[in-house]
């Protein structure tokens, strides 16, 4: 029997994936601590990390955060819209999902480049100082809204994280090839 999960997962097929939880979870509803959302991530990390090696953990979380931010952006924003207002629906969605609080601290109409913010991140607020950024999922989620929104491939690099002592998680988001 094929597996059709695995054969259909993009971002368009995600839907028939996901399920509807107010069907299956009708006494839980539709959130659950970060904790364990934590345990899940952090957990795929040292196994993938186990199997293969960094890059490739890290590669593959970007790669799933894209998918997944593809499949946000096209079904919870509106993506023909100005820019500011785009930006303004983005933070509340993101905010409303309780990804964490997004902030714009300077976008370059001109190359296309993108200095944000995300304090309070479900990936990494609270971790301890670790030495490392560590939101690759994010930083493909992040690649995945803005590169559909502006109808062209975009990269985001996590630049400060608070695993690595700072209070929010920093991205330079640009087309991509400008880094």
């Amino acid at each position: 029997m094929k597996n059709i999960f695995l054969e259909n997962a993009k971002p368009e097929s995600l839907d028939s994936i996901l399920g509807n939880t107010e069907d299956g979870r009708e006494n839980l509803g539709n959130q659950l601590p970060v904790e364990v959302y934590r345990l899940l991530e952090y957990s795929l990390k040292i196994e993938l990390r186990n199997r293969y090696d960094k890059e490739t953990q890290i590669a593959i979380f970007r790669s799933a955060g894209k998918m997944a931010g593809e499949y946000f952006a096209k079904k919870y924003l509106n993506l023909n819209q100005p820019l500011d207002a785009f930006i303004s629906q983005l933070q509340k969605t993101m905010e409303e999902f309780r990804i964490g609080v997004l902030r714009i601290e300077k976008i370059d109409e001109a190359s296309g480049k993108i200095i944000l913010t995300v304090a309070e991140d479900a990936d990494c607020s609270g971790l301890p100082v670790l030495g490392e950024t560590v939101c690759n999922y994010d930083e493909g989620f992040i690649a995945g809204i803005i590169s559909l929104f502006m109808g062209k491939e975009y990269e985001a690099v996590e630049v400060d994280c608070w695993a690595t002592g700072d209070r929010v998680c920093r991205f330079h988001v640009d087309p991509k090839g400008c880094q």
